[in-house]
């Protein structure tokens, strides 16, 4: 499993028996043999080799199993007998598949598919459609895995075969498991459990047992994980499963180890070891291998950890586990950095994430997300590495290349004329950085959180670059939990709902993060106030408010700079390659619509007189006409969404997912006392990505509107959402805005934009001028520009 990452519990798939085969040798004796047979014997024959190699396999002994199916195939092609060909050849790919030869395996599989097609076995042909998806996710390849599920699992409804469609619906979730998308495989292996004990299938109930434990202990919740394996395992023994008995044995292990009981952990993959190596099965063998290694690592014994690590290595190359070969690779980087041999550390850590974005093609945006979260761990090992041996330019570069991933690709492919466009992974460089510098003519500033540490990078217009680290210990809390202090100082609550903040407080946080973000490189800041400095924040510091950090003499940075922030330095280059791209010319603006009722029990939002005038002066200064109260629909909105150059929301914004994936939600008015989906007045976040917008920028005047689910790709809600739609740059919230002085502020904003055609610019006077009639950082330093300036 990997390092400090909680990912590589193994969990067994599947896979059906009745398949096909390659051309494999028979001996002449058993041929001569098989002449001397009538057809119908012959048949019987083979049918009577097809059971007994499922037995083996069934038992683990895959070698034998193949042989056995070897010599049942000879006679199937001798009488031929497609079917019977078919049901052969896919056992041949699932004897493969145990002894890890899982290019053969697949090969084999679709063999068995095309005999299958070709005689319309549409039964068989589902069989190895889910052995085929098992085969792609052993292989990393989860979008091919998902979509061979899906055929097959249409084929099991269809005829009925429940077994199947249980087996293929707890596959499913082991895919969603390894994206990291725990809720929807533990959905799935509850869907497939609740099959599989009404039909009596023991078997898979214990596998399917396994898989849930596997979930569990994930999400650290040991006893339901331990009550789910000793299930499965009490199945596997009483019917004699040993391949899965040794899967059910390392998963128990490793729900030791992840508590800290090395010397149970260690007995239960002991026993497993002998177990598979018994039977042959290779896959497991370096599971194992590696989760001892990872048990001696713990315990400080670094030479006999790295000798593990190598051999569980070796196996996961040989029989081509994608997956395995990432977790392996991680954690002898991880060992060598704890034993301060960078360069090796540095080797290992580069090759494993070569391998991470290996395994992202042809996955949708929300699986790239989910998959790189526990992959991102190597990203920030390897920054540590570099930077140990003063590499502090490349270890930007890893920064850089492990930041908004799935942002960048997404924003690449809608960049391009072809909508079947899948981006190629890019490596950011030095050189391209110091070029989007020079190109925005701004001092960038990189966070990259690494545990304890945070470093710091600043790469001027010029293209000088220097670099800072800072201790997070100082800190005496963590990092995270400091921030969102910070920010439940200065008052939450919905616009328009007054909350009183604590200025103690608020003060005393604001200077510490002063201290922490600011201080260690103020000195390389830009002196000149209107010049641009754009901060790509890392985790929890996407919810800093920037602009309201204060120095020692208790002025604020807004005062001192003017300010943008991004994702990541790779977004900006992306928008700037979309300004010309951009052809619209109207000016939407929506104020204080009618409020629907959200929640359970439903409660009728608080209306916004504020924001109303707000719309309406900002309509104004446009010569266009505000869309108020019931006429502010969501059908109304989008008939002009696409068309709109500037768009202009003032009203409530809602963080709640309300059921979706993806977080947050504007508020518009309802067009039916029905609360479903498109009528309820609620734009939210997962509609808006699919929208074609042509907008220069767009104004989310409502609270929260800058938040969502932080990841290693950013900030996964409403401002990601209108990135990826089209708009070149978006203002949004980091709190609960108060409903007057937000008016006055986005009025301020759009008065000094039409004198000063530079959003930051327009946005930093906004600042300014509101704080002189509300002082409190609540009232002003709440929204935040992303994208470009200009």
């Amino acid at each position: 499993m990997f390092r400090r990452i909680k990912y590589h519990i193994f969990v067994i798939l599947v896979l059906f028996f009745g398949g096909l085969s390659a051309n494999f040798p028979v001996s002449t004796a058993s041929m001569q043999t098989a002449q001397m047979q009538t057809t119908p014997e012959r048949r019987e024959e083979a049918l009577r080799l097809l059971e007994v190699g499922v037995k083996q396999l069934e038992g683990g002994d895959y070698q034998q199993a193949l042989t056995t199916f070897t010599q049942a195939l000879a006679i199937t092609k001798a009488i031929d007998d497609k079917i019977l060909q078919g049901r052969t050849i896919n056992n041949i790919g699932y004897a493969y598949e145990g002894l890890g030869q899982y290019s053969k395996a697949l090969d084999t599989y679709q063999q068995a598919l095309a005999i299958r097609q070709s005689i319309n076995d549409e039964a068989g042909v589902g069989v190895t459609l889910n052995n085929i998806g098992v085969l792609y996710d052993n292989l990393g390849q989860y979008a091919l895995a998902l979509e061979s599920y899906k055929q097959a699992l249409d084929i099991a409804k269809k005829f009925h075969k429940k077994e199947r469609e249980a087996a293929t619906i707890s596959n499913m979730g082991s895919v969603h498991k390894h994206l990291a998308q725990y809720s929807q495989a533990l959905t799935l292996y509850e869907q497939a459990l609740k099959i599989q004990e009404d039909i009596k299938a023991e078997a898979d109930q214990g596998i399917t047992l396994n898989n849930i434990g596997s979930i569990h202990d994930q999400q650290g919740n040991y006893p339901e994980a331990l009550k789910a394996y000793q299930q499965a395992l009490a199945i596997h023994r009483r019917i004699g499963d040993k391949s899965m008995e040794s899967t059910t044995l390392n998963n128990i292990g490793q729900v030791y180890t992840n508590q800290g009981q090395y010397q149970q952990a260690l007995a239960l993959y002991e026993s497993a070891l002998t177990i598979v190596r018994q039977i042959g099965y290779r896959a497991m063998e370096g599971n194992l291998l590696n989760n001892i290694a990872f048990v001696y690592d713990n315990l400080g014994q670094y030479p006999k950890a790295l000798d593990f690590y190598q051999q569980a290595l070796a196996i996961r190359k040989e029989i081509g586990d994608k997956l395995g070969q990432g977790v392996t690779l991680n954690n002898i980087g991880f060992a060598y950095i704890v034993q301060r041999q960078f360069p090796e550390a540095e080797k290992h850590l580069f090759a494993a994430i070569d391998v991470w974005e290996s395994m992202r093609s042809r996955l949708t945006d929300d699986q790239k997300i989910s998959i790189f979260e526990p992959q991102a761990a190597t990203y920030r090992f390897l920054q540590q590495a570099l930077i140990a041996q003063n590499k502090n330019n490349m270890a930007l570069e890893i920064a850089e290349r492990g930041r908004a991933k799935a942002f960048v690709e997404l924003l690449r492919a809608r960049l391009s004329p072809n909508p079947e466009f899948q981006p190629q992974v890019t490596i950011p460089n030095i050189k391209q950085i110091q070029q989007v510098a020079w190109q925005q003519k701004a001092t960038l500033v990189e966070y990259s959180v690494n545990k304890s540490q945070l470093y710091i990078w600043v790469v001027k217009p010029n293209g000088e670059m220097k670099f800072q680290q800072k201790d997070l210990t100082s800190l005496n809390t963590p990092l995270k939990e400091f921030v969102e202090n910070s920010r439940l100082a200065i008052g939450v609550g919905g616009r328009g709902i007054n909350v009183v903040p604590n200025n103690r407080k608020q003060q005393e946080h604001f200077y510490q993060l002063y201290q922490l973000l600011i201080e260690p490189i103020a000195s390389y800041l830009p002196t000149n106030p209107e010049e641009h400095v754009i901060f790509i924040p890392h985790e929890s510091l996407f919810l800093v408010p920037f602009p309201a950090l204060r120095d020692t003499n208790g002025k604020y940075l807004i005062e001192k700079h003017t300010i943008i922030t991004a994702p990541a330095i790779q977004i900006l280059e992306l928008r700037h390659q979309q300004r010309q791209n951009h052809k619209a010319t109207d000016v939407l603006v929506v104020g204080n619509p009618t409020m629907p009722k959200v929640g359970v029990p439903p409660a009728q939002l608080r209306s916004l007189p504020g924001a109303e005038k707000e719309a309406k002066t900002i309509a104004q200064f446009f010569k266009t006409k505000a869309l108020i109260g019931k006429e502010a629909t969501k059908t109304n909105v989008l008939q002009s969404i696409s068309r709109a150059k500037i768009i202009h929301l003032a009203t409530h914004g809602l963080l709640d997912g309300f059921g979706e994936r993806v977080p947050g939600a504007v508020v518009l008015a309802p067009t039916s006392s029905l609360r479903q989906q498109g009528t309820d007045g609620l734009l939210r976040t997962t509609e808006i990505v699919d929208l074609k917008l042509n907008a220069d920028l767009v104004v989310l005047s409502a609270c929260d509107t800058g938040r969502g689910n932080i990841t290693g790709d950013g900030v996964i809600g409403l401002s990601r959402a209108l990135l990826g739609a089209g708009a070149r740059s978006v203002v949004v919230s980091l709190w609960s805005v108060p409903d007057t002085p937000t008016a006055e502020l986005m009025t301020e904003f759009y008065r000094q934009w039409l004198s000063y055609p530079n959003k930051a610019k327009a946005l930093r006077n906004a600042m300014l001028v509101t704080m002189k009639k509300h002082p409190e950082p609540k009232n002003w330093a709440a929204f935040t520009l992303i994208g470009e300036a200009n």
